[in-house]
This record gives structure tokens, C-alpha cells and sequence, in this order.
């Protein structure tokens, strides 16, 4: 969990320079509209610089020598109204193509994330809480998109800096160099910045992962916490990690007070001061001094420190943005990914016969969870696994679902190795019902052919094979009647025919039932038999199974203890016996009889 979490914060050039470089990759379909956005920036920048000295020239070489005329002051107010609107539509044109471009780029990202994600395997996901997943998705993503920002600012900062400086420059070099001895003042504030807000930041973002993690346990575990009464203590853990996140925020606060903005006006002040204090001392010393001079230079310290205090202030963004961008490639570069078949795998499911040969197998590489397991079962028969929980019963299935891959042993599907037949094949060919059932928002139909090309009559011929068009049609709506979020409206039992269908609607040629009918009542399950029965007939089936008395008659019988396989046969073969399965099912029955 920790080195897929990577709590690291703090982070050299280097890692910063790969972090934007990875970054950037995204940006490649969208760089003329990048491009477009800094041309326009340019030419704001240049105008910016440009309009004090209008004012300048009007105020020195007309207003101060008397010589202004009506015509003079329409055309420098018209030429200076033209410049603004430029400047103006400038402007619009750099904001709508940047935050366009941006837009664009985060949506590839969200995109290349959610593609990533869905095609991980199970492992990722059993050591990686929901909320967490969720949190690169959502909040990571939008905090990269406020990252492309600092870039506006920067380039913005840099543009006026050079124009701001040309233009002082050629009013009066010994004032503009008041300014740039300012500098490396700003630089040193810059380093100071970056040097702690990676960090605080980097808390910042751990802390509001945790607490969308906790949001959506607790959400998902509604059901539990008010069942139990644990409504206080969950508010207490979820104000303790909230709690965190603001003690987060309150440090950032605290260090963007100090030293962005406040210290950025403060310089603004002191470097404004200087220039009054030389305008000052060259009129004391009886040097002429233009007033159009003063004018510029009083707008530029606005203008010239200005952007530079957003470009400082956008480094909150910028670290913020550099862990949300490390994020984000982890889970990128996590390439552990749900099992694929081999390159050039051409193998078909016609009959189903299975066999497993010596097939061990670990969840995490290093405990085995399946010993040296083997077994054959012929087209069309049907196989029961039985076992205390934790007997392996779910991990034979996660292999022959390939859900998880498997490095000993050898898993063949009629007489093909199961890694040379394509994904779709397995997945069109085999069909799972799990004990829980899970219902996507829409409705009965979409829910059944989860929005494959299915004819409507047989979407119901599914459910009616299945029995569940009894429930179906006493519904608002029937087939098109609404499902909520998880299917909340359905009992279990309703569900678990849905799943029935969903299943059989695809004609699987394996059929795999893990539990079925355990979150059934005995009423329910009863109405279902036939069902199932149904959907047994002519497949391949293997069944984990709770209640024995429902696998009487499959063909094979396996009884798994921690991870092996201790007794093999049919009931009656067991029976007879007299071991761990005998045991089992005399058990079962005495408890039956008891109810």
C-alpha cells in the first residue's frame, strides 16, 4: 500500500523537471492553442508597457510646454482608447485559448486516468481504498488544471518584465536599475517559497486524500454504521482526519500570508519609495525632472511588481500541481494490470471442458493461497467446491476468470492453455453470478444487457428463463423500470436474478455460480431451482457452494481446506467416506432440522 500510495511530498529539480515533463506530454495535440494564447499575451504585455508612456509623452511634450490643442488631446485619447480595445480583445483571446487548451489537456489526463484504471488488476484495487482512486481521478486532475495556470502567470510575469523594463529603460536607465536591484530580492523569496510549501503541501493533499477515502467508506457503509450505532465514532475518526486537512490549510495559510502578496506590495512600496526619494534628490539638486517621468515610473511599479507577485503566488499552485502531477503518473506507471493473453492468442471456447494441472498461486507473490491444485471436468458436467472461508474455494475462480494471472501450474480450456484464448473470448464464453449482486444506475433492461446489442424480447426471455420476470412485471414500468444507485430499491433475491440474467443472456458455454444463492431465502431459492437448473443444462458448471443439499448432483465434488485439496468425489462417494465432507453436510442437516 505504501509504495503504491508513495506518501513522498518533497521533491529535487530533477524529480520537479520529470513531473513537468510528463506533464507537457499531454499538452502535445493542443500546443497552437497554447501557442496563440502566449502570442496574445506578448502583445498585451507590449501595450501594457507601452500606454504610461502615451500618457508620458502627452503630459511632457504638450501639457508641460503649453502647447496642447483640442486636435492634440482627440487624437492621443483616441490612440490611446484603440490601444486598450486591442489590449482588451488581446486579452480575451489569451484567457478563452489558454483556459480552452488546459480544459482540453486535464480531460486527456481524466481520460488516459479512467482508461488506466478500469484495465488495472484486482490486486491494485484490494490495496487501494476507493476514495483514493477517486481522489486522482477528480480532485488531482482538477489541481493540474490550476497548475497549467502558473505557466500563464509565469510567461506573464516574464513578458512584462522584459517590456515593463525596455520601456524604463528608455525613459531613464538610473531609476529602472531601482527596480532591478529589487530582483534578486524577489529570487530569494521565490526560493524560501519553494523550499517549504512543497512540503506543507504535500501534507495537504495525503490529508484530503484520507478524508475522500473516509468519505467513501462511510458512505458505502451506511448501512453497518447505523446498524451498529457507530454514527459517533465515525463522525469522530472523520473529524479527526478532517481535522488534519485543516491544520494542512492553516500551515499553508500561514505561509502564503507571509510571503506572497504582503511581502511582494511590501517591495512594491520600498522599491516606489526609492524612486520618489531619487526623483526627489535630482530636483533638490536643480536637475529638471518631467512629470510625464514620474507619471510612467509610478504606474510601472504597479505593473512591473505586480505580475511578478502572481507569478510568486502561483507557486502555491505549482507545488500543489507537482504532487498532484506525481500522483497521477504513480498511478500511470503502476503497471500491474489485469491478466492479458498471450500476443497472437487466436484459442475458442466451443465445448468448456476445463483441466488444472499443478496449479499454485499467490495474491501477493510471497503466501500461497492454492497448493498443487488439479482437476479435469468434462464438457457439460459440473463441479462443486465446498470449504470452510479461506479455503481457497473464491481464489480458483479469480484464476479461471483471470482475474488475477498465475505463474505455476497450467489452467486449459479445452485442451487450449486458458492464456492463449483472447480476454473477450473468456469473458463472451464464461459467465459468473457472485453473491453479491452489483446494479449500475438506469434500468431493468440496460441492467440485464448492460448496453450490448440485445433485442428487447430477448432481454426478456433471459429473465424469464431465469424466473425473474415474475417480479419484473409487477413493477412501474416493467423492463424499463427505474434502478437507483447499487439497485437500493431491490431485495437481495431480486438482484440476484437480475445477475441470473445478466448472466444467461450471453449464452455462456462455462457457467460459474460463487455462492449464488446464499444472500437467498430458502422460499426464494426454492422458486429458482429450476432456474438454475435451466441454466446448468448443457454447460459447464462449477458451483461454490454453501448449502451441500444443493450439490448433490454435481458430477465432481471438491472439499479445499487452506488452499489444497483434501477429498474429491460425488455426494454419495463422500458420504460413504465418512471425512471432512461427511462432516459437513451432517452438520448442515442436523442445523436444518433444528430450524
Amino acid at each position: 500500500m505504501e509504495k503504491i500510495a508513495n506518501r513522498k511530498t518533497s521533491f529535487s529539480l530533477k524529480e520537479q523537471w520529470q513531473i513537468f515533463t510528463g506533464l507537457m506530454v499531454f499538452t502535445k495535440p493542443y500546443l497552437g492553442q497554447f501557442a496563440l494564447a502566449f502570442i496574445a499575451m506578448a502583445g498585451v504585455s507590449g501595450i501594457a508597457a507601452y500606454l504610461p508612456v502615451v500618457i508620458q509623452q502627452y503630459m511632457d511634450n504638450y501639457l508641460a510646454t503649453q502647447s496642447v490643442t483640442m486636435t492634440i488631446t482627440i487624437k492621443m485619447s483616441v490612440f490611446y482608447f484603440i490601444l486598450t480595445v486591442l489590449k482588451a480583445l488581446l486579452q480575451y483571446l489569451q484567457h478563452y485559448s489558454f483556459r480552452m487548451a488546459s480544459e482540453k489537456t486535464v480531460a486527456d489526463i481524466r481520460n488516459r486516468l479512467y482508461h488506466h484504471v478500469i484495465h488495472l488488476g484486482m490486486r491494485y484495487f484490494d490495496q487501494v481504498p476507493n476514495g483514493t482512486v477517486v481522489s486522482r481521478v477528480t480532485n488531482d486532475t482538477e489541481t493540474i488544471k490550476q497548475f497549467w495556470d502558473v505557466f500563464l502567470n509565469l510567461f506573464n510575469g516574464i513578458f512584462n518584465l522584459v517590456a515593463i523594463g525596455v520601456a524604463m529603460f528608455a525613459l531613464d536607465w538610473q531609476l529602472a536599475l531601482s527596480f532591478i536591484a529589487f530582483l534578486p530580492i524577489l529570487l530569494l523569496l521565490v526560493y524560501t517559497y519553494q523550499k517549504y510549501s512543497t512540503i506543507i503541501y504535500g501534507r495537504m493533499r495525503e490529508a484530503l486524500s484520507r478524508l475522500n477515502a473516509r468519505l467513501s467508506e462511510s458512505i458505502s457503509g451506511i448501512e453497518i454504521i447505523q446498524l451498529f450505532g457507530q454514527e459517533d465514532r465515525m463522525m469522530a475518526e472523520f473529524d479527526a482526519v478532517n481535522q488534519e486537512y485543516v491544520v494542512a490549510r492553516k500551515a499553508m495559510f500561514k505561509m502564503d500570508a507571509l510571503l506572497l502578496m504582503p511581502a511582494i506590495n511590501l517591495i512594491e512600496a520600498l522599491a516606489l519609495a526609492l524612486v520618489l526619494y531619487l526623483l526627489g534628490k535630482q530636483f533638490l539638486q536643480g536637475i529638471a525632472v518631467d512629470i510625464g517621468v514620474i507619471y510612467a515610473f509610478t504606474s510601472y511599479s504597479k505593473s512591473f511588481f505586480h505580475p511578478l507577485g502572481q507569478m510568486i503566488d502561483s507557486l502555491s499552485i505549482f507545488q500543489d500541481g507537482m504532487v498532484s502531477g506525481s500522483r497521477v503518473q504513480k498511478l500511470l506507471a503502476y503497471n500491474e494490470m489485469a491478466p492479458q493473453s498471450l500476443e497472437g492468442a487466436q484459442g475458442q471456447i466451443e465445448e468448456g471442458a476445463i483441466e488444472v494441472n499443478n496449479l499454485s498461486f499467490s495474491y501477493d507473490g510471497e503466501n500461497e493461497v492454492l497448493h498443487d491444485i488439479n482437476f479435469q471436468l468434462p464438457a457439460g458436467q459440473t463441479l462443486a467446491l465446498v470449504g470452510q472461508t479461506g479455503s481457497g474455494k473464491s481464489s480458483i475462480i479469480n484464476v479461471l476468470m483471470r482475474f488475477y494471472d498465475f505463474d505455476q501450474g497450467q489452467v486449459k480450456i479445452d485442451g487450449q492453455d486458458i492464456k492463449a484464448i483472447p480476454m473477450a473470448e473468456i469473458r463472451d464464453k464464461m459467465g459468473l453470478v457472485l453473491q453479491d449482486s452489483f446494479m449500475f444506475y438506469g434500468d431493468i433492461a440496460d441492467n440485464i444487457a448492460l448496453h450490448g446489442d440485445y433485442d428487447p424480447a430477448y432481454v426478456q426471455a433471459a429473465a424469464e428463463f431465469v424466473k425473474a420476470d415474475d417480479f419484473i412485471n409487477h413493477l412501474d414500468g416493467q423492463y424499463h423500470a427505474k434502478v437507483i444507485e447499487g439497485g437500493a430499491a431491490f431485495s437481495t433475491g431480486q438482484k440476484q436474478l437480475l445477475s441470473f440474467a445478466r448472466t444467461i443472456v450471453r449464452e455462456p458455454k462455462i457457467l460459474i455460480l460463487d455462492e449464488a444463492t446464499a444472500n437467498i431465502d430458502t422460499a426464494t431459492e426454492q422458486k429458482i431451482q429450476a432456474g438454475l437448473a435451466n441454466m446448468r443444462r448443457g454447460r459447464t458448471t462449477i458451483i461454490i457452494a454453501h448449502r451441500l443439499s444443493t450439490i448433490k448432483d454435481a458430477d465432481q465434488i471438491l472439499v479445499l481446506r487452506h488452499g489444497q485439496i483434501i477429498e474429491r468425489g460425488t455426494h454419495d462417494e463422500l458420504i460413504a467416506k465418512g471425512g471432512t465432507y461427511y462432516d459437513m453436510y451432517q452438520l448442515q442437516t442436523f442445523q436444518e432440522s433444528e430450524v
